[in-house]
């Protein structure tokens, strides 16, 4: 997952433009090994804006996420296995006193290390949709390119090194078993050039001048745990380094492969969308998360649009001629929205949007982090269910990370905040799942900021919520008014004064409460005294039926 902010927009102004033209490609991928589902999609953006988003998607709202692989293991936090090769920061510190020199301990060794002993993904999934989860997603694989099933075309995976499990078929049987869409993310186009800091030696100390493990060939294996196993087809770095490789920074500004990035292989492209098609194939994914602008290697290469096609195609095929698929792509333009579900990282836009879209954020760091634990800095429950509510007044979907040890379990901090969810749920949940947007998507103060997305997202947070914040979906004849907090006074809704709704009200209960609520439309607002109780302190939900 993605930690920077910013993507360059000359990159996005030349997708917009291939839209509408006959777009070329520096590598086009061989599907020779891997065909395209037949069907009425094809790889072109033209064909793919024929996508509806299904109903189930819509109605579903709110899923969990398992975010899990290798790098849980150190619990270091986010892109450790890029940042352990930068001399001097946190994560190569910490890698040096627990694995040794990347020059002969790598991120391989974290890899071999990791066990996933304590494992249970039915009870984890049984909890995460006791929470409310409508959905579950699992990791397919990240930029460190190691695969999480008994990977075809990668021998990198899971089934053979590491837990020595197959973790998607773990999941998926869970998932399945609560009956839960069950879906994958995939992060590995980018191990090209996200891996690039594994090509870095020291520049100080004993150690200067040594190269890390990032290019160690084939048969430098002998005699060790990883004998037989060829380092490139984990790391990928046996090609040049992109323009400013040493810069930490300079991947962010090139992750659409723009700015002088490399450009990966023939060879590279044509296996990740080998892998990728193979991975639909087995799991038959009711959902497909890419960590892309746009899709996979796209705009240098047609694999992302290709695998885009068979996707469409394919689940059509197993579901009697009926697309219920979901595509997430990042960073879209308009067109591209037509094709694809619009993912926003760690945020949302400011207004209501016209199509679907979903939120990805998580509690914590995207990799589990000891250190948010020590420090008692996850997300609690309230900050959860104000994201969720202000996400669905505005056609969204909120998909939750909960981050996961390298054992397989989740903390103590982290089941607590499960199941503050879930007390809210237990009361209010029918005011999020199976609605829909109403005329607007809210009024406050919070309302009153500007507060737009940033590229991808980076946007949460920084609203703050009270009493005075009000969220709004409807259902039928029946509106819902989430108050983000505990009023201090007399709630007045100025969108539903008698001048500006239309609509006769004609009763108003809290919910959770037998309390008879006291209302009155006046002409410039919906005055409801302020209940004498309240079900709880994360958020109340007016249900106002007209």
């Amino acid at each position: 997952m993605r930690t920077f902010t910013k993507i360059l927009s000359a990159s996005l102004i030349f997708m917009a433009t291939q839209l509408h033209a006959q777009e070329t490609f520096n590598v086009v991928v061989n599907t020779t090994a891997e065909p395209i589902a037949k069907g009425k999609f094809a790889p072109e953006w033209s064909s793919l804006s024929q996508y509806k988003v299904p109903d189930w998607f819509r109605n579903a709202k709110f899923g969990i996420w398992a975010h899990w692989g290798p790098q849980c293991q150190a619990e270091q936090g986010d892109w450790y296995a890029r940042n352990m090769y930068m001399e001097g920061s946190g994560q190569y510190k910490s890698h040096l006193a627990h694995f040794g020199h990347p020059s002969k301990s790598g991120f391989k060794e974290v890899i071999h290390d990791w066990k996933a002993q304590h494992w249970n993904p039915e009870k984890l999934v049984a909890l995460y949709k006791r929470a409310g989860a409508q959905y579950f997603m699992a990791m397919a694989n990240h930029h460190d390119n190691l695969d999480m099933w008994n990977s075809k075309y990668q021998q990198w995976n899971t089934v053979r090194v590491g837990p020595k499990k197959d973790i998607l078929e773990g999941w998926a049987k869970a998932a399945r078993k609560n009956n839960l869409p069950f879906g994958l993310s995939v992060h590995a186009s980018h191990a090209w050039t996200w891996y690039e800091t594994a090509q870095r030696s020291d520049k100080t100390g004993p150690m200067a001048g040594v190269p890390y493990d990032g290019m160690l060939p084939a048969d430098s294996g002998t005699g060790t745990w990883w004998e037989g196993l060829d380092p490139q087809e984990l790391y990928a770095q046996n090609h040049p380094l992109s323009k400013d490789s040493w810069n930490n920074h300079a991947l962010f500004g090139q992750w659409d492969w723009g700015n002088n990035a490399s450009i990966p292989s023939q060879e590279y492209c044509t296996k990740f969308y080998n892998r990728t098609v193979d991975l639909i194939n087995k799991f038959n994914p009711d959902l497909l998360y890419f960590d892309d602008t746009a899709l996979p290697l796209y705009p240098v290469s047609d694999a992302g649009l290709k695998i885009a096609a068979h996707y469409y195609n394919h689940n059509m095929t197993t579901h009697s001629g009926k697309l219920n698929a979901i595509l997430f792509g990042k960073v879209l333009t308009a067109e591209q929205k037509k094709s694809l579900v619009w993912d926003v990282e760690r945020g949302a836009p400011d207004k209501i949007q016209d199509l679907p879209w979903q939120t990805c954020s998580c509690i914590g760091d995207w990799h589990y982090n000891r250190n948010v634990y020590d420090e008692d800095r996850y997300k609690s429950a309230k900050d959860v269910i104000h994201m969720l509510v202000d996400i669905v007044s505005k056609n969204g979907n909120l998909l939750l990370n909960i981050p996961v040890r390298g054992d397989g379990t989740i903390d103590d901090k982290e089941v607590h905040v499960l199941e503050g969810i879930a007390a809210w749920m237990d009361i209010n949940k029918e005011s999020i799942f199976g609605t829909r947007p109403w005329t607007t998507y809210g009024e406050g103060p919070s309302t009153e900021t500007a507060n737009p997305v940033n590229a991808q997202g980076f946007n949460e947070g920084k609203l703050k919520y009270s009493g005075k914040d009000i969220r709004f979906n409807k259902k039928g004849d029946i509106l819902y008014a989430t108050v983000m907090g505990i009023p201090i006074e007399d709630l007045q809704i100025k969108s539903l004064g008698k001048k500006t709704e239309r609509k006769q009200i004609k009763s108003i209960i809290l919910l959770g409460s037998k309390e008879k609520i006291k209302w009155q439309q006046q002409e410039d607002a919906l005055v409801i005294l302020k209940p004498k109780t309240v079900p709880n302190d994360i958020a109340m939900v007016f249900k106002i039926t007209q």
